[in-house]
C-alpha cells in the first residue's frame, strides 16, 4: 500500500524572503499531485520539505502519518525517490551503478538486479545501457535513468522537481508516456513540481496552484478550468490556454 503525504501550516523564509506562508496540502496514497506556479512561488520549497532538504521554520510534514522530523534525513531520503531538475546523475559512474545506488545503501539483497528491473521499467535495458556513462545518453535517456534510480528500491513515495523541463518536445512526450506507464504499474504516491500546466494536466491526479508562498487552489485540471477559485488561477489558466496548452477536461 502506498503512503499518504501531508503538510500542515508550513512556514519558511530565506534571508527574510518568505517562501511558504502557512501552506497545508495532502496527497492520498497512490496519487500524484502536481504543484504549479511561477518562479518564486514556493513550490520547490514545499517539495523539499518532504525529504528534509528544507526544514520549515514551523509546521508539520508527515509521510504515512509519521512526522518526518522523527526520521534521520539520510534514512528518510533512502525511503523516498527524488528526481531533481537535471537528473543529478553522478557523471563518473555508469548507468547501472547510478541506478543501484539506493539499493546498495539500504543493503538490498541484489542491488544490480534491482537496477536491471528499474532500467527495464523505464525502457532502457541494462544489457544495452547499463555500462554507458551519463554523457553518452540523450537528455531524455538521462532523465529516464534518473527516474529508474528513484524507483530502484521500490520507494512508495517519489518527489519530482521539474524533471522534464529541460527536454525538447519530442523527448518530453516520450518520457511523459514512460512515466505514466510506470505509475499505472507501481501506483506510488508522488509530488511533481512543474511550471507547465499542460504537463500537470497530463500526468497528475490533482493540481495545486501556488502563488507567493500560498496555495490558491487544489483540484483536477477540469475543476481549475471550469471553477477557478481566484482571479490568479483564472488568469493562469487563460494564459496557458492562449499559449496552446492542452488541458484535459475530464
Amino acid at each position: 500500500m502506498s503512503l499518504a503525504l501531508d503538510a500542515e501550516s508550513l512556514r519558511h523564509a530565506y534571508a527574510g524572503v518568505t517562501a511558504l506562508r502557512g501552506v497545508s496540502v495532502s496527497v492520498r496514497p497512490g496519487e500524484l499531485l502536481a504543484v504549479v506556479g511561477e518562479s518564486g512561488s514556493g513550490k520547490t520549497t514545499l517539495l523539499r520539505a518532504f525529504n528534509r532538504m528544507v526544514e520549515p521554520q514551523s509546521g508539520t510534514v508527515r509521510i504515512g502519518g509519521e512526522n518526518v522530523r522523527g526520521i534521520a534525513p539520510e534514512q528518510l531520503r533512502r525511503r523516498i525517490g527524488y528526481v531533481p531538475q537535471l537528473g543529478g546523475l553522478l557523471p563518473h559512474w555508469t548507468v547501472r551503478r547510478n541506478v543501484a545506488l539506493v539499493p546498495r545503501l539500504i543493503k538490498a539483497a541484489s542491488p544490480d538486479a534491482a537496477a536491471r528491473e528499474a532500467l527495464a521499467l523505464v525502457g532502457l535495458p541494462a544489457e544495452q545501457y547499463g555500462d554507458r556513462f551519463p554523457h553518452e545518453l540523450s537528455g531524455g535517456q538521462r532523465q529516464r535513468v534518473a527516474l529508474a534510480r528513484a524507483l530502484a528500491a521500490r520507494q512508495e513515495v517519489v518527489l519530482l522537481d521539474e524533471p522534464f523541463g529541460a527536454l525538447d518536445a519530442i523527448s518530453r512526450s516520450e518520457v511523459h508516456d514512460a512515466f505514466a506507464s510506470i505509475r499505472r504499474e507501481l501506483r506510488f504516491t508522488a509530488i511533481l513540481v512543474t511550471h507547465d500546466l499542460s504537463e500537470a494536466a497530463r500526468l497528475a491526479d490533482s493540481i495545486a496552484v501556488m502563488r507567493d508562498g500560498l496555495i490558491e487552489q487544489v483540484g483536477s485540471a477540469h475543476r481549475l478550468r471550469e471553477q477557478p477559485a481566484t482571479p490568479y488561477v483564472a488568469a493562469l489558466l487563460a494564459r496557458a490556454m492562449a499559449a496552446g496548452a492542452a488541458l484535459v477536461t475530464a
